[in-house]
């Protein structure tokens, strides 16, 4: 047992590493070839900050293990709310920019409904998988148009992941970073899933149990660093953003990429309970975010105490 958690979290170091190293490449070649910082925020770095979620979900799919792929994805979506949007909260009062609520917001939330509905019938198969990477193409468009009309002026140190102002990177390593990044994600959700399959066994603990906790809080810690370092530099309004992107990649780019490799089920107590409680959390955030358009203190400890009351609830029959 014990080597399976030292596996385990190995792995989980191995992950977060190649989520940094495919970041910083993919965001410096992007930004080398001319395309404006906000695009690449929005949108390379975006992607490549979902990369955990997606090889850990495809691998778990692959391997039969359904129930903790999308256990996955639904928690890792109510720990980026409660468990990150809480603790940044708690550490400074975050400003929510009213153009986020009026765009940003309303997709994220469509994006978890659409979510709901293509599992209702208990599998997300290829033709949900296709609506949904439909539905990823149109957004990352949209992206790119509100980007072209509204244009701004984004610091380059302002994108999660991109170099250091005055800090050149070689074509040659760029690419290294690339490959380093995409092998140590494959190598840290390969440990991850295989150890954290064998705790689950050996405990008797439910595979989505696992997803929606174990997994789910791991994939979201780069998340969670980066909320955290944007807070610390007084640009809290940026962690709200963060989380909203991040759900909405997560529902998109990896359970719609993933389902389109083999059909994922969908277990009755998910239906019945892990994703009302996802959308519960998102539909709370609205009024949280809208009084003064901040999330204080108190309203983020409310967050976090909602999402350590849901981890004692899902986890008490196991203690």
């Amino acid at each position: 047992m014990l080597i399976q958690f030292l596996i385990f979290f190995a792995g989980l170091f191995v992950l977060y590493f190649g989520a940094e190293w495919l970041v910083r490449g993919a965001s410096s070649i992007a930004i080398k070839y001319g395309i404006r910082p906000l695009v690449v925020g929005l949108t390379v770095v975006a992607l490549a900050t979902s990369m955990p979620e997606f090889i850990v979900n495809l691998i778990a799919a692959l391997g039969g293990k359904d129930d903790m792929a999308l256990g996955t994805i639904v928690g890792s979506n109510i720990a980026n709310i409660a468990l990150i949007l809480g603790i940044s909260s708690l550490v400074l009062p975050l400003v929510v920019a009213p153009s986020t609520l009026k765009k940003e917001y309303p997709i994220m939330m469509g994006v978890m409904v659409l979510f709901y509905v293509v599992a209702l019938d208990g599998v997300i198969g290829l033709l949900d998988g296709v609506i949904l990477v439909l539905s990823l193409i149109a957004f990352l468009l949209f992206l790119v148009i509100d980007a072209k009309r509204h244009s701004q002026t984004v610091r380059l140190e302002d994108i999660e992941g991109a170099p250091e102002p005055g800090e050149e990177i070689s074509v040659p390593r760029k690419l290294v970073l690339l490959g380093a990044g995409m092998l140590g994600l494959a190598i840290g959700a390969r440990l991850m899933v295989s150890a954290a399959s064998s705790i689950a066994l050996d405990l008797g603990i439910n595979q989505t149990v696992v997803g929606l906790t174990v997994l789910a809080i791991g994939t979201s810690l780069p998340e969670l660093a980066a909320s955290i370092m944007c807070v610390l530099r007084r640009e809290a309004d940026m962690s709200v953003g963060n989380v909203l992107g991040s759900n909405l990649m997560n529902v998109l780019f990896v359970v719609g990429l993933v389902s389109l490799f083999r059909p994922l089920e969908v277990d009755a107590a998910s239906l019945r309970l892990h994703f009302p409680v996802m959308l519960g959390f998102g539909v709370l955030l609205f009024p949280l975010a809208w009084t003064s358009f901040r999330i204080t203190r108190l309203e983020g400890g409310l967050l976090f105490g909602g999402f350590v009351g849901y981890l004692f609830y899902i986890t008490a029959p196991y203690l």
